[in-house]
């Protein structure tokens, strides 16, 4: 069970909550504060106040009076006119992470929602019922109004969800697990769209796999070492702390502890003098990745944290404000981008260095009979037309502005852009860090498998039950995919590399 309070969401309990499907529930504080809110917003309205948001139409019309008796109605005509997303829809966990991420921001009591509204949202948490939301649509500013607005038809019965696999109308999961929908009074509309969490849950599920393929690209990269015999010098402490990045240092001792019983590896001098920078260069470049990820994750964690609607209430105050402003979201995911395509670069130059004869003493191309069977060939190919693409995928997305509203809003994040960009380049990252271990399994067969790490043999028979050896030409297609999702499904770092931090 994970305890939701506003204020302490973490990225391990988003992981436990969308990997472990763990309940979540609210603290007592927070629902008392969500109450107390709400009793300001059901004064403004009793007394008929102008107040953004609550008694006003929106955006461009923030200068219409809404009276009492039409304040339901304006509620659903906004969520109704805002659904309007395109596109395929994110992925499920996506969803999820939306739904817990929306009712964490209510919980900080800022928002003015009934507690009806964030019980329903728990519920739908709780019963695995997740919206279908449109992935495009999403200027990044004023909030993921689109994708949020998506969302919040569920809550009104509408709209379609994935419920235990299948993808049907609202209503009829809804029924089958006893959730009645509701209608939305004054400011709930607008507080459940006007919001980051679309680009924030895809920021976490794209944060979340990405530091799991960072692990995983040590342990492929570290039988990549093993097959072209690399010099383990490079990983020495004392490099490493002359020039003090904390996460260049941690990856060096990682490797050394993988690579710390192999007998495949070499010291300077025994075979060459030093190694082409994609071996000696791992610490340097993985950790600069490296720096990047924690960068992401620290900023992430405070935006699912974050009050991002409007107006936000504090007592007796009332504020219109723009933290709906995705723009430091939009600046990490953008970041997020380089660091992962990277991994992705360097990983193509080892796979070039695995297949071409011209670069190591392996048959050419990996291949069981040179000439007659071309082996890893076409894979190389693969490997370089995804890391291009990712050079395409990774300009910035923060970096445009489209103004929307009549110019009320006139300076937008686009960060969701830049969140679901992100994902594209995991997703071809890893089919990339798949080529390469399956070139480097095959490397290594032909150096002795007797002679591996005990750490990267566990790893290599492991995935060898995914991927068999290349003895003679096959569809290698299906090779490529089999071991990305591996990669995908099994979170391996933990049993093969330990200890992760230092």
């Amino acid at each position: 069970m994970v305890t939701l309070t506003g204020n302490s969401l973490t990225m391990d309990q988003m992981k436990r909550i969308l990997f472990e499907n763990v309940y979540v529930q609210a603290s007592d504080d927070s629902l008392h504060a969500v109450k107390k809110c709400r009793e300001k917003v059901e004064q403004i309205v009793d007394n008929g106040e102008v107040v953004y948001g609550i008694t006003t139409g929106f955006g461009k019309f923030s200068d219409v009076f809404i009276a009492k008796e039409n304040v339901s109605a304006l509620q659903y005509n906004l969520i109704a006119s805002h659904a309007c997303g395109v596109g395929e829809p994110f992925p499920e966990l996506v969803s999820r992470a939306m739904l817990v991420l929306r009712a964490n921001t209510m919980l900080k009591g800022h928002s003015g929602v009934r507690l009806i509204v964030v019980e329903k949202l728990l519920s739908l948490i709780n019963a695995h019922i997740h919206p279908v939301i449109p992935s495009q649509g999403s200027l990044g500013a004023s909030g993921d109004l689109a994708p949020l607005s998506h969302l919040a038809l569920v809550l009104l019965g509408e709209g379609e969800v994935f419920y235990k696999g299948n993808r049907m109308e609202t209503k009829e999961a809804l029924a089958k697990e006893g959730i009645l929908p509701i209608t939305l009074e004054a400011k709930e509309g607008l507080a459940l769209i006007n919001g980051t969490q679309a680009m924030t849950a895809m920021g976490i599920l794209t944060y979340i796999e990405g530091e799991e393929l960072a692990y995983q690209s040590e342990l492929i990269s570290s039988i990549t070492f093993e097959a072209l015999q690399g010099i383990t010098d490079v990983f020495d402490e004392r490099i490493h702390f002359a020039r003090g990045f904390k996460e260049q240092i941690q990856v060096a001792e990682r490797y050394r502890n993988i690579l710390s019983t192999s007998q495949l590896t070499t010291k300077q001098g025994e075979i060459r003098v030093q190694d082409a920078y994609t071996l000696r260069c791992i610490p340097q470049v993985h950790g600069a990745s490296w720096q990047v990820l924690n960068y992401v994750k620290e900023k992430l964690e405070i935006e699912m944290n974050a009050a991002t609607d409007n107006p936000l209430l504090f007592g007796d105050d009332v504020f219109s404000g723009g933290n709906f402003h995705g723009q430091p979201i939009a600046f990490a995911m953008d970041f997020f981008k380089l660091g992962i395509a990277e991994l992705a670069n360097i990983s193509e130059r080892r796979i070039e260095r695995l297949v071409n004869p011209q670069l190591n003493d392996l048959p050419a191309f990996l291949s069981p009979e040179p000439g007659l069977q071309s082996g890893a060939m076409i894979m190389q190919y693969v490997a370089a037309a995804l890391v291009s693409e990712n050079k395409t995928l990774a300009h910035p997305a923060s970096v445009d502005s489209i103004p929307s509203s009549a110019n009320q809003e006139d300076h937008v994040s686009m960060g969701t852009i830049g969140a679901r960009h992100a994902y594209q380049i995991l997703q071809n990252a890893r089919r990339v860090l798949a080529i390469e271990c399956i070139c480097a399994m095959q490397g290594v067969e032909y150096k002795g498998v007797e002679k591996m790490s005990v750490i990267t043999r566990r790893f290599m028979e492991d995935a060898r039950k995914t991927v068999p050896s290349i003895t003679k030409d096959r569809v290698f297609s299906t090779d490529i995919e089999k071991l990305t999702s591996y990669l995908k499904e099994n979170f391996v770092s933990d049993r093969f590399v330990g200890q992760k931090q230092i």
